[in-house]
């Protein structure tokens, strides 16, 4: 059996599309001397568990449990998600939407993939696609209830359009039956999906 044979033969039914992706363009990198595996492993790591919505988790728990923080994030989101020393790229701007029972935000992004990886980590595959964005800025009610909730009739959806220079945070309500909970135990409660407005934060009754 040939290398090129052995190749395909390799089981990769357990792997994500975007898995896939991944392990292709590692393969490019390393092959060309570019990139040593390790460091890009640890890169993509980064992003989906450290940087990635576990930064945005704790910008919103902070804000759940102190006040003066909130409203410094709704102030200046940029300012105060570097509080928390987590840095974005250079050139971004970031706005925090509080979430009420009266006013429901949601983000997308029309024109691109816009999306502030250092405090939401990696996008979802569908954020991008055109059939979303398009729905998401006609019938963002009707988007909401793809993704299994109906807000009620009276709640007032705002659809926010990012940028390459304005990126949002949604700053999701903090869920009933949590109070006195730790920081790091609300941060549990909050999702990526909770952060773009096409979530809501899990219930106390959903985590360990």
């Amino acid at each position: 059996m040939g290398e090129h044979d052995h190749h395909h033969d390799h089981d990769h039914s357990d792997l994500s599309e975007t898995e896939l992706r991944v392990r292709a363009l590692e393969s490019i990198l390393t092959e060309k001397g570019y990139v040593d595996p390790a460091a890009l492993d640890l890169l993509i790591e980064t992003y989906e568990t450290k940087v990635g919505p576990r930064n945005g988790a704790r910008v919103v728990a902070r804000a759940w449990t102190d006040p003066a923080y909130r409203e410094r994030l709704l102030a200046d989101a940029t300012a105060a998600v570097a509080e928390l020393d987590f840095v974005g790229r250079q050139g971004e701007h970031l706005v925090a939407v509080e979430n009420t029972p009266t006013t429901h935000n949601m983000v997308v992004c029309t024109l691109c993939s816009c999306y502030p990886w250092p405090v939401l980590g990696l996008p979802p595959v569908w954020y991008k696609s055109a059939p979303y964005r398009s729905k998401a800025v006609k019938d963002p009610r009707g988007v909401l209830k793809d993704f299994g909730f109906d807000l009620p009739a009276a709640t007032k959806i705002r659809v926010w359009d990012s940028t390459a220079e304005i990126r949002y945070l949604v700053l999701p309500m903090r869920p009933e039956g949590t109070e006195g909970w730790s920081e790091e135990r609300l941060a549990d409660l909050v999702t990526r999906d909770s952060m773009i407005g096409t979530g809501l934060p899990k219930q106390p009754g959903e985590v360990d």
